[in-house]
């Protein structure tokens, strides 16, 4: 449902919900669609919602957490550093008229239309036929009745057929957002390193400020460093250990079904 493209998907999926549990659906709507789905979003969301990016910083952290804040804080601005200045030389190196990304899915969604038959119906208005459903598409409003072509920002299967009956190139209807210059754009502003210490211009009411300690106690025990994973991270890591031929709860090696070599 939070990925789905259009309204007759979404309310198709909400319906096996609310056959499987009335309150998942009702737990739903009092988060609000506009909050975790695409369709509903004000904005453009993209493909991901996700926490990966958490994820990344906490797992580069584990061993500055030991730190004293002042040393940990170093720690995280070196590190967005390094990782803002990798990114933006990845990014000068794209020779294409899109990123990597996106020119995989570019390429993907082209050979998806291969079969595809084209109606015109005005200059920019046409019917494409994918497996006996028509699809309209609009060039001038870049529009597609399956939601992929202005959600994405990137010609669909159903776009791509019309394109390529025009002869006409797709960078013309991808997004700027997608284009070098703007992943560039993205990682201009340099993560500047600090001065010595000893060279700092501390304002005198910093200075005099009294840092008093937490008011919480800490628990007794280790902390622990490692967080809990979610339900879907358990059922996918589990699955790593299944036999890839037949399944189950064993591996290929000691698979009894296994054909054996002569």
């Amino acid at each position: 449902m939070a990925k789905a493209y259009t309204q007759a998907e979404f309310d198709s999926l909400m319906e096996k919900v609310e056959k499987v549990d009335i309150r998942v659906k009702e737990y739903l709507e009092l988060a609000g669609y506009e909050n975790w789905t695409r369709l509903y979003a004000p904005v453009n969301r993209g493909w991901k919602m996700t926490s990966n990016i958490a994820e990344s910083i906490n797992v580069s952290l584990v061993s500055a957490r030991k730190l004293p804040i002042y040393d940990f804080l170093k720690e995280v601005r070196k590190m967005f550093g390094r990782w803002n200045c990798s990114n933006r030389k990845e990014a000068t190196q794209t020779y294409t008229t899109i990123g990597k990304k996106y020119q995989e899915m570019l390429t993907l969604n082209e050979a998806m239309s291969t079969r595809m038959t084209v109606v015109p119906s005005t200059e920019y208005l046409h019917t494409v036929n994918d497996g006996g459903r028509n699809y309209t598409v609009c060039l001038l409003e870049r529009k597609c009745v399956c939601g992929r072509f202005q959600f994405d920002e990137l010609p669909c299967p159903h776009a791509w057929a019309v394109l390529k009956s025009k002869f006409l190139m797709p960078k013309e209807y991808c997004s700027n957002y997608y284009k070098p210059n703007t992943i560039v754009m993205t990682y201009d502003l340099p993560v500047y390193p600090l001065p010595d210490r000893n060279d700092w211009n501390i304002p005198e009411h910093v200075v005099e400020e009294v840092v008093l300690p937490p008011k919480w106690k800490r628990p007794s025990g280790r902390p622990k460093k490692k967080r809990d994973k979610t339900l879907s991270e358990l059922l996918q890591s589990k699955n790593q250990h299944s036999c890839s031929i037949y399944g189950g709860g064993h591996n290929k090696r000691t698979c009894r079904n296994a054909p054996r070599n002569k």
